[in-house]
């Protein structure tokens, strides 16, 4: 076991996956300097400019070259600089890695990691500070992933470099040089599997990337008033480990999701509204949400059908919900 920052062990994690797959590769604006933040420092005197190479001043044209690579053979790792420079690439990520798979019937796989820093950091202002990750969990093919702790740095992004679909990896710029234990040789990080970071009986606490660690902190000030906090860390948003969370709200009885991103359509209403919807029997009144299931809307009008809200669907879930008002 050793003690190492956040930002070392993600570039630890790209060390050992180049060294064990010839086709991993990284790309982006200065990485040839160690990348912005010095996350590739080293790396290029180690594997070379084929494999640690320096792009064009284009976020469009990092994504789409990477995307036509992975498409070929190889797993690129497309370094973004920042979560909000992302946007500038997001038609090279959004319509074509991320439906590639199911526009060539699952013929074509497309495996990239698409690093984003992302979150507040130093005053960083409006253009630099974006915690965009709901934008990617509501994307049908994208894998969404967010590492709060350097052994799941290390243990994600090797997961997600091994992975045969695009993943947003999104590492928050504030805990860069967050220090923590890691453990030697191989580690893996399931991808879909959130961890309990604390135990406990009255309520639950939902969370991912940096805000775990403010929920570790309120959750001891918590214990001082007799309120026993159970800490979720989901790790990976999309997809998410549903039994985990389900299990502990079923023990608690209560749920709080806390994150940095924006609450409107931030990702914790999807948490929230699951919960309710699928635990009504913790609630005095079932909640219900309508909207499009998670797939790709398909061609042939019967598919796309199922896909729609449709007034139907509408009048089931409203009487279903009023039947015990009615029954009284």
């Amino acid at each position: 076991m050793n003690t190492i920052s956040y930002l070392e062990a993600g570039k630890r994690a790209v060390r050992e996956e180049m060294q064990r797959d010839a086709s991993v590769w990284a790309l982006g604006e200065d990485l040839g300097r160690g990348g912005v933040f010095g996350q590739y420092k080293g790396l290029i005197d180690e594997f070379g400019p084929a494999r640690i190479a320096d792009t064009p001043i284009s976020e469009a044209c990092i994504m789409g070259a990477a995307v036509g690579a992975a498409m070929t053979g190889t797993r690129p790792i497309v370094e973004m600089r920042f979560s909000d420079f992302a946007l500038c690439a997001i038609d090279e990520l959004i319509n074509q890695a991320a439906k590639a798979r199911f526009m060539f019937g699952g013929q074509m796989r497309v495996p990239m990691v698409v690093r984003e820093p992302m979150g507040m950091w130093r005053s960083s202002a409006a253009q630099h500070s974006q915690s965009l990750e709901s934008w990617y969990t509501h994307i049908p093919g994208l894998v969404v992933v967010a590492p709060a702790t350097p052994a799941d740095n290390l243990g994600l992004l090797k997961s997600a470099i091994r992975n045969d679909d695009p993943v947003v990896y999104l590492e928050h710029k504030h805990l860069w040089p967050l220090e923590g234990v890691v453990p030697d040789g191989e580690h893996l990080v399931p991808l879909g599997e959130a961890e309990i970071v604390r135990e406990g009986r009255d309520l639950t606490l939902v969370t991912w990337s940096a805000t775990r660690h403010t929920c570790v902190a309120a959750a001891q000030a918590l214990e001082k008033q007799g309120i026993d906090a159970e800490i979720i860390d989901l790790r990976t948003l999309w997809p998410w480990d549903r039994d985990r969370v389900f299990a502990s709200v079923e023990k608690t009885g209560r749920l709080i999701v806390a994150h940095e991103a924006v609450a409107v359509s931030g990702f914790g209403a999807e948490i929230a509204a699951t919960v309710a919807q699928e635990l009504h029997h913790r609630l005095k009144a079932p909640v219900q949400r309508l909207g499009a299931p998670r797939i790709p809307i398909a061609y042939a009008p019967p598919l796309e059908d199922e896909a729609r809200v449709t007034c139907e669907k509408i009048i089931d879930a409203a009487t279903a919900l009023c039947l015990p008002v009615a029954a009284s």
